[in-house]
């Protein structure tokens, strides 16, 4: 019985977020000051005091999710994880959680990530949106059809399939255009539902290229290290433990898809039978069981 520490990514933000730990907890309270000292302004004050627009905030949202996720992970009792991974920007909790990365050099690489993904939603607007009750495949085929679409309709927009969460369940990116296009053959592909996200860019995409490049800077600087167990990351789905592999995947993630199902099936397949999520919410719990309903998710 081998056990799994899995990490949400953007969107499962609340307000009042990681308030209990910090209250109860003297390491909480001590990560979180370094984190308000690292950044330069008091990201706890926004998660403790402000409203759900306030942690919109690019330069809020991401760091407060994974400052949540590696406070919550920390301050559990149960043993070392066998196995870890993390849902796009939790990908960075994770690789905290196994040693991967230091808490401290996580965190100015998540800032840095934020910052670089706004640049890249402003100077390439696009959207996402969520496609229910087709295969993989069959999703992966429409956004192909899509992008290569002469048409004065999509113009050769850019869509794809951008997160993989769980079998049925898939999330495309792309130019807006693209999207609805996608949305529209989705439906008449057979998708229960194909509706665009409330969100601010084209995560996951060719249009994140800029913040790629951005971010390699900063990745590149920063010192990673052989984790302890390994890490199924979101490029490849595969379990990584080398320091140069790593990086080059977290390289490519922002322009890559989530393997979200595919991960988990594999860490399935290499012996997980426990499943245990940490940071705000539990959306990766209800993944997990949708993918196998017979491992145990705490």
């Amino acid at each position: 019985m081998l056990k799994s520490f899995v990490f949400p990514g953007q969107g499962s933000q609340f307000p009042g977020m990681c308030k209990d730990l910090y209250d109860a907890h003297a390491e909480a309270r001590e990560m979180c000051q370094t984190a308000d000292r690292l950044l330069g302004f008091s990201l706890t004050d926004v998660m403790f005091e402000g409203t759900a627009d306030d942690l919109k905030q690019t330069k809020v949202t991401q760091p407060a999710v994974f400052l949540h996720s590696v406070v919550a992970q920390r301050l559990m009792t149960i043993e070392k994880p066998d196995m870890v991974a993390g849902h796009s920007l939790g990908e960075f909790s994770a690789l905290v959680a196994c040693g991967a990365l230091r808490f401290e050099d996580a965190l100015l690489l998540v800032s840095a990530r934020a910052q670089a993904m706004q640049a890249a939603c402003e100077a390439n607007p696009g959207t996402m949106a969520a496609v229910l009750g087709l295969p993989d495949e069959k999703v992966v085929e429409i956004c192909e059809q899509i992008t290569n679409d002469k048409s004065q309709i999509t113009n050769g927009h850019i869509v794809v399939a951008a997160n993989f969460n769980c079998p049925g369940q898939i999330v495309i990116s792309g130019e807006i255009e693209a999207v609805e296009a996608a949305c529209v053959a989705m439906k008449e592909a057979g998708a229960r539902r194909a509706l665009r996200l409330p969100v601010g860019g084209a995560f996951h995409s060719p249009l994140m290229q800029p913040a790629a490049e951005d971010l390699a800077k900063a990745i590149n600087k920063t010192d990673f290290h052989k984790p302890f167990c390994p890490i199924y990351q979101n490029v490849t789905a595969k379990a990584e433990t080398e320091p140069g592999i790593i990086r080059e995947n977290l390289l490519k993630q922002l322009t890559a898809p989530v393997r979200w199902t595919q991960s988990v099936q594999n860490m399935i397949a290499d012996s997980a039978t426990e499943f245990y999520e940490f940071g705000p919410g539990d959306v990766l719990k209800g993944l997990i069981r949708k993918i196998n309903s017979e491992v145990t998710v705490g």
